[in-house]
């Protein structure tokens, strides 16, 4: 850390950075920095008139609170990784994810899934703690077609025992015979070349290390994967108000963040308990995957646009094919559920941008209802061009936020 932010930074606040191994490393992020990925998509793009404006964009550069670190940037991190976040923020994401979930002494820490550690972590390669997951490793068998299986969860483990874990990048091997095969996964257009040390954090840990970015929050309360309430008296409610207090026993002011669920019942938990982190909190939209959600029939939206609105909901937060379609002339447009949620009055934000991998056959699960109008990785700026200007969403979580960030400075957005 250098001597001027030495002196910058309130005393309380550096010490309680350079105590934490993790956040010793920090360094305060003066400009960002883009690297060559924004411009990459920029030269892959169809010749038009956002290329034009795009190619003719040379910084400076300035942190957004358009681009959302989602998990950090774990297109090359290993997700909710201290080194996740510090990359996240140095490259201009002006808010930062942590998904919030609890462990074994019910302290909270960063996970995208309460029982992802199998895959997100090297559990499995660490015996004494391998033997608490509660489904240990099972190879695969080819004779009969089984494949390799595990899970580990952080309700498993103590804070302590997680705290020894490394974080590694998201994925495994479904028909490996041995540990090391499983976790040996990585997808060829990721990387595993920052992911021999990744740093695990708690969510306390996690807010820290945010502030000293100079960033805002979005933790995400994640649904338990064990019953509630857990070990006798740890109701949902204990759970959604412990995470919430974080943020006030540290000092976050409930502007600086963006609390989200899936869950309707947590938001409007927190309209009843919390208004004021309520006032921003993000519905996540996961209905896509209840039966009879349709979000091209409005007749299927359970509740409503304007009954969520009603509700207290604010902002909205849907996967991004939800929020656009097609034309006749198989040009990329608003969907009618956009329309929809900003005619009731909701905020969008969409996620998540840089998460399929490369476009060139149309892309994934984000792309997939304009999937006939994708066929290169420059698209990624076309999406992201109709997501901000056409549908008009309020910010973006992305997988590398130098996209997002190259994005809003070049077209003058905060």
């Amino acid at each position: 850390m250098s001597v001027v932010w030495r002196f910058l930074l309130p005393a309380v606040l550096l010490g309680q950075i350079l105590s934490t191994p993790a956040l010793a490393q920090t360094t305060l992020p003066m400009q960002p920095q883009l690297g060559p990925r924004p411009f990459h998509l920029v030269d892959k793009m169809k010749d038009g008139t956002l290329k034009t404006r795009l190619a003719a964009c040379a910084g400076p550069f300035h942190k957004t609170d358009f681009s959302v670190g989602h998990r950090g940037a774990p297109l090359q991190f290993p997700e909710h990784s201290a080194e996740s976040y510090r990359a996240a923020a140095r490259m201009g994401a002006g808010v930062i994810e942590c998904d919030v979930t609890f462990t074994k002494d019910r302290q909270l820490v960063c996970r995208h899934s309460q029982c992802d550690l199998h895959t997100t972590t090297n559990i499995l390669s660490v015996p004494a703690l391998a033997a608490k997951c509660g489904q240990p490793f099972s190879p695969a068998d080819p004779a009969t077609g089984r494949k390799a299986s595990a899970k580990c969860c952080t309700s498993d483990i103590t804070l302590a025992e997680f705290k020894s874990l490394t974080a590694k990048m998201d994925a495994a091997n479904p028909d490996a015979i041995t540990v090391a095969d499983y976790q040996n996964a990585t997808p060829r257009w990721r990387t595993d070349l920052y992911a021999a040390s990744g740093t695990v954090m708690s969510h306390a840990e996690s807010i820290a290390l945010i502030r000293s970015l100079g960033a805002k929050f979005t933790p995400e309360l994640k649904a338990a994967e064990v019953p509630m309430p857990f070990d006798g008296d740890y109701t949902q409610e204990k759970y959604a108000t412990q995470m919430l207090d974080d943020y006030r026993q540290a000092g976050i002011p409930p502007s600086d963040v963006f609390a989200q669920s899936f869950a309707l019942a947590d938001i409007l938990y927190w309209v009843k308990t919390a208004p004021d982190f309520a006032a921003q909190a993000v519905y996540l939209d996961g209905r896509y995957e209840s039966k009879g959600f349709d979000d091209r029939k409005a007749e299927t939206w359970k509740p409503s646009m304007p009954e969520l609105k009603a509700q207290g909901v604010k902002i909205l937060a849907p996967p991004i094919y939800m929020m656009l379609a097609l034309n006749e002339n198989n040009a990329i447009v608003p969907s009618d559920y956009a329309k929809a949620a900003k005619a009731a009055g909701l905020d969008l934000i969409g996620w998540s941008l840089e998460r399929d991998g490369p476009l060139n056959k149309g892309g994934g699960f984000y792309h997939s209802s304009v999937k006939a109008a994708i066929d290169r990785d420059g698209d990624t700026l076309t999406v992201l061009d109709v997501l901000a200007r056409q549908v008009g969403v309020r910010a973006m979580f992305s997988d590398w936020p130098a996209t997002t960030t190259f994005y809003a400075n070049c077209m003058g957005m905060k």
